[in-house]
């Protein structure tokens, strides 16, 4: 009985020739474009940091490149990144591929992280930093060792880094196919 079945069902999943050849040009379409999601994904970071560098200078009238290096700050570059990657893998190989939904679920947890934990990390350093100088005001040198307090993002900086990160994938994509489709 079961040999029956295992048969029948092998029977009915088949491929045909035309499906063969769907998978053939599927597999040369998506083949050789991971360079897109890899610039897509550095070219998300630099910008989202580049806009906070920007904006510092609009704000202090000085230009800090310290900012380029620090956590934190509007907007997300963690999240424009990875949303950057998921949504250039969903455009690639279609957003019901298995290495989008990976790729989103990666995307997810960082956001995640960015929002929640690292956010409450940098809270509880500000109280321990505050405890450190209150407890240890009589001795300088054990109170002026800093936690760093300013880890996460809030969920706004979150969220709009990873509309700038999905919006880079899909312009970078679209130029990306304009360019090599007559190649």
């Amino acid at each position: 009985m079961d040999l029956l079945w295992l048969g029948t069902t092998f029977a009915q999943t088949t491929l045909t020739t035309a499906d063969l050849e769907n998978a053939s040009q599927y597999a040369a379409h998506a083949s050789g474009r991971g360079w897109q999601v890899i610039l897509v994904t550095l070219l998300c970071s630099l910008i989202a940091q580049a806009i906070k560098l920007v904006t510092k200078l609009f704000r202090t009238g000085k230009l800090d490149l310290r900012v380029l290096a620090k956590t934190g700050g509007m907007p997300s570059s963690h999240s424009s990144c990875t949303m950057g990657m998921a949504v250039s893998v969903g455009l690639i190989e279609g957003f019901n591929s298995c290495s989008f939904a990976i790729a989103l679920c990666l995307a997810m947890i960082v956001m995640y992280d960015a929002a929640g934990v690292r956010r409450t990390v940098g809270l509880q350093a500000k109280v321990l930093n505050q405890m450190m100088t209150e407890l240890f005001s009589d001795h300088p040198h054990l109170s002026s060792e800093r936690i760093k307090e300013f880890l996460g993002h809030t969920p706004v900086e979150v969220l709009v880094g990873a509309v700038l990160g999905s919006c880079i994938a899909w312009a970078f994509n679209t130029w990306a196919v304009s360019l090599f489709q007559h190649v």
